[in-house]
């Protein structure tokens, strides 16, 4: 089975420059946990639920919160994203796909082409699916 076969196209993605608050604000109103940071659908970075947690200050919203906590909002995905990620082709096998996440401890994989331009994505949530022969799950992204 290849990555092509079970990848998500077109993942929601986020500019250099877009905020933590859009950021944030993407992840609460969707189901998964992985977002692409793109310029001209060229992969810069990924940023997960986990980077967005860390990024924000634990006092936003409540009433603790100081200016300094707020201003964590303004932050931009470059700033908190991890570069360079891993990732794979769509012609790559899923099991050499699983294999590469494993060794490099990570939870998904961006699918790009030669030209490092977004394909798609897939998560262990995919790879699970695949080898349970469970449906695509095509509805959500992780």
């Amino acid at each position: 089975m290849r990555v092509a076969e079970i990848l998500t196209a077109t993942p929601i993605t986020v500019g250099l420059d877009d905020n933590l608050a859009q950021i944030k604000r993407i992840f609460d109103t969707h189901a998964f946990h992985h977002l692409l940071v793109v310029a001209e659908g060229e992969l810069f970075g990924v940023i997960s639920d986990r980077d967005v947690l860390r990024a924000l200050s634990p006092f936003v919203d409540s009433p603790n919160e100081r200016a300094i906590d707020t201003a964590t909002m303004k932050r931009h995905a470059h700033q908190i994203m991890t570069r360079k990620p891993v990732t794979t082709t769509a012609d790559e096998t899923v099991g050499v796909a699983a294999r590469r996440m494993l060794e490099a401890n990570v939870s998904c994989l961006p699918v790009v082409d030669e030209k490092d331009q977004v394909v798609g994505i897939i998560t262990w949530h995919d790879l699970l699916r695949a080898v349970c022969g469970l449906p695509d799950g095509k509805d959500r992204q992780d």
